[in-house]
């Protein structure tokens, strides 16, 4: 079930980013009833998808005129169909409830209603009815769902869903706060914190720079680390008795004052008696060693020459006192896999932007963020103070939002997680505008080639294409200017994500170099607006998720599979081999359901290190993840689909069916960016992420950066794309059938 609620958040997360506001009742009864439709489209006043799986009905209802139909047959994309709406949580009480009727017509996976709570971090409370295995065929009957409501909810969703195919109808459907109608509850309180009751600095720092010198930007960097450890380790601040962010606004004037850096050590020295001595603990924090992957980097704590002997007394004596439980104001654990939550941090999207002062806190969150919560600090790959440094000049004297944010994403690009970037901002990252040649392009090592066009699009570029220059531009040069935006964990991430960015620009002609073979022609190649442009993913096989290869060979394709393990591996019995493609993002997640069928006794595949609140920078592995064998298993070859596309949900795919005893991996170096990630938002309505905890092997070997490598290693070549094949796939054939077969019969295997 885990895994199917999981896919669900997934696929509503993006859905309702902006939703509808408070209803009355009228508005309630008409959205919960469809009495709204007014033609046989989607319902009014909901979302969701596959669009042309949710149709209203008003021959089939159980009351009124119309009621809401989801029909999937074999074809349908995604692994299942949803309808949704959401609400503010401003009521109170202690019991939210859907209550609805549901009628079902060979519904081969199952239906039912179900409920989500978001707060600042989404799905803090997910259930549907997937226990109760509502499928086949059953006529009008109602039924319920409930949930405590989250204290710290802030938006409710909730609908219907169809997993598998068949039809689901929904009819006269109820929201109700402890027994009674949503519109009777009584209005909800929001709680009080320290966050809510000083608003000294809301309309602005009241800190202006117009230039930085040296000493000043050696005490401001001294500042972002004694800050940002404060706010991890004070008894105070962790309590949540001080608006941390104001705070740093009171101290910066001082610190900016400093002529040199025995006077800024003085002002910070100052500052933190200020804040107040933590109390002696009992019990304090303590570090426990046994299984600790990462520990925290304090020794700069014991440095005179940096601190001076006062402030390192006082810093190293909130380091002692730190209390033990590991509870954070400014930090929380999401659930299941207890990556970090920042659900305290405040966006201030209507901060007026230059503003020195709020840019500086933007630097120090996300610096110390990385500092104490993330997995990987150890991968970086350069000392990270010394980032901070370089980036408190920049950051500080950025004179407008778009070069605030530039300075930002390069900022954050340092991290090197392909999940970290300034996600609110791509627009301001080269190139930059509206339009956009409608053809696909991949990197091929170093070379920029068409690989095809967005559905429906078509131009003068033909597969196999290599673009040498944009607008008289190499793109090696703009490779070479552009790195610096460009998140990733590695190089060949970087160039997937350069391609699909290369021929955006203005809505004017792009003037092409390209090299057709031995040809070395100029074209102009039409931009069109973004709006409507349909990219396809680069290989993306055409037809079903299962398919078969001949008759000896199976074919999964997981960017639509289903949560049907059985049902493929029933598909795929008495064959040689099976092609687990993971070129792509899951659409289901089938670690445990599909890993179970492929492995012959307890295999250990994973495990994870997560954060330490008790201890900041600290990172503790957890137990080995293991895949328990079915009572059915497959028993041919297994092989396993990757490249540079693959990331994140699809590593992780493929660490567990590697596990597997007869299975091998094939392709090239993947994204190396796993493990859940953590939304952070940052000052001016910005928001970015890290990959909060780590992934490693069962035996402690690293994913990030380094990615899942391949025990064959096969590349695309130039030739093979502008021939229309896929030697990737070709290769995964060989190993099944075997040397014997003859290569025009392997190619037209793959082909299709």
């Amino acid at each position: 079930m885990r895994g199917f609620l999981l896919a669900l958040a997934l696929f509503l997360m993006p859905v309702w980013a902006q939703g509808p506001g408070r209803l009355t009742q009228a508005q309630f009864v008409k959205l919960l009833t469809f009495e709204d439709a007014q033609t046989e489209e989607s319902p009014k006043g909901w979302f969701g998808g596959p669009a042309e799986t949710i149709h209203t009905d008003r021959s089939v209802v159980h009351s009124g005129a119309w009621a809401v139909r989801l029909e999937r047959t074999a074809s349908s994309p995604q692994a299942f169909s949803v309808i949704t709406s959401a609400v503010p949580v401003y009521f109170a009480g202690s019991e939210i409830e859907l209550r609805g009727f549901l009628r079902t017509e060979d519904v081969s996976g199952f239906a039912g209603l179900w409920l989500r709570q978001d707060g600042d971090r989404p799905n803090l409370v997910l259930d549907n009815m997937e226990k109760r295995q509502l499928k086949g065929s059953t006529e009008w009957a109602e039924y319920s769902i409930k949930m405590p409501i989250h204290s710290e909810a802030t938006r409710l969703y909730f609908g219907v869903l169809v997993s598998g195919t068949g039809k689901a109808w929904a009819d006269d459907l109820q929201l109700l706060v402890d027994g009674k109608p949503i519109w009777d509850a009584p209005e909800r309180k929001e709680p009080e914190t320290v966050l809510t009751r000083d608003h000294e600095f809301d309309g602005g720092s009241k800190v202006s720079v117009q230039q930085l010198t040296p000493a000043q930007v050696a005490n401001l960097t001294l500042l972002g680390r004694v800050w940002g450890f404060l706010k991890y380790h004070h008894s105070r601040v962790r309590a949540g008795e001080i608006h941390w962010d104001y705070e740093l606004f009171r101290v910066l004037p001082a610190v900016l004052a400093a002529s040199d850096a025995v006077e800024g050590q003085k002002a910070l020295a100052a500052w933190v008696k200020a804040v107040g001595t933590s109390p002696e603990c009992s019990p304090c924090g303590a570090l426990k060693s046994q299984e600790a992957h990462l520990r925290p980097g304090l020794a700069w704590l014991s440095d005179t020459a940096l601190l001076g002997s006062e402030l390192s007394a006082l810093l190293q004596a909130v380091h002692r006192n730190r209390p033990a439980g590991g509870k954070q104001f400014y930090l929380g654990q999401n659930s299941g896999v207890g990556n970090g939550n920042f659900d305290r941090e405040l966006p201030y999207k209507g901060v007026s932007l230059p503003d020195a002062g709020y840019q500086l806190l933007a630097l120090y969150r996300f610096w110390n963020i990385v500092e104490y919560w993330f997995p990987y600090r150890d991968l970086i790959g350069e000392p990270w103070e010394g980032v901070l440094r370089e980036f408190v000049q920049r950051v500080a004297l950025a004179k407008t939002r778009d070069d605030y944010q530039l300075q930002m994403m390069a900022l954050i690009a340092r991290v090197h997680d392909t999940h970290a970037n300034l996600w609110s901002s791509l627009q301001v990252r080269p190139p930059r505008g509206t339009c956009q040649t409608p053809a696909v392009v991949r990197f091929v090592g170093k070379q920029a080639v068409v690989t095809g066009y967005a559905e429906g699009s078509s131009g003068p570029l033909q597969a196999g294409d290599v673009i040498e220059a944009v607008d008289g531009i190499p793109v090696s040069k703009l490779h070479a200017d552009w790195a610096p935006w460009y998140a990733a964990s590695n190089e060949p991430t970087r160039l997937r994500d350069m391609g699909r960015f290369l021929l955006r620009g203005e809505c004017a002609a792009a003037g092409l170099k390209i090299r057709r073979g031995a040809e070395t022609l100029e074209v102009a190649a039409a931009r069109v607006p973004l709006s409507g442009l349909k990219m396809p993913q680069w290989h993306d096989r055409p037809g079903e998720a299962f398919q078969k290869l001949g008759e000896s060979v199976a074919y999964l394709k997981f960017s639509s599979v289903q949560n049907q393990a059985a049902r493929y591996m029933d598909a795929a019995k008495g064959t040689q081999g099976l092609i687990l493609d993971l070129r792509n993002d899951p659409s289901s997640f089938l670690i445990f359901a599909l890993g179970a069928l492929l492995v012959d006794k307890p295999t250990g595949f994973a495990r994870f290190t997560t954060p330490d609140l008790e201890n900041p920078g600290a990172f503790q592995f957890t137990p080995v993840l293991t895949l328990e064998p079915g009572k059915v298993r497959y028993e041919g070859k297994i092989v396993v689909l990757v490249d540079e596309v693959t990331q994140s949900s699809a590593e992780y795919h493929a660490m567990a069916f590697r596990a597997g005893p007869r299975a091998t991996v094939i392709g090239s170096t993947t994204a190396g960016a796993d493990g859940n990630v953590s939304s952070i938002p940052l000052p001016g309505g910005l928001r970015t992420m890290i990959s909060g905890i780590g992934v490693f092997y069962a035996d402690n070997r690293p994913t990030q950066r380094i990615g899942i490598v391949p025990d064959i290693e096969v590349r695309p070549t130039v030739e093979g794309i502008r021939s229309g094949r896929d030697e990737v796939l070709e290769r995964a054939l060989r190993v099944i059938l075997g040397d014997g077969v003859a290569q025009e019969e392997i190619e037209k295997l793959a082909r299709r």
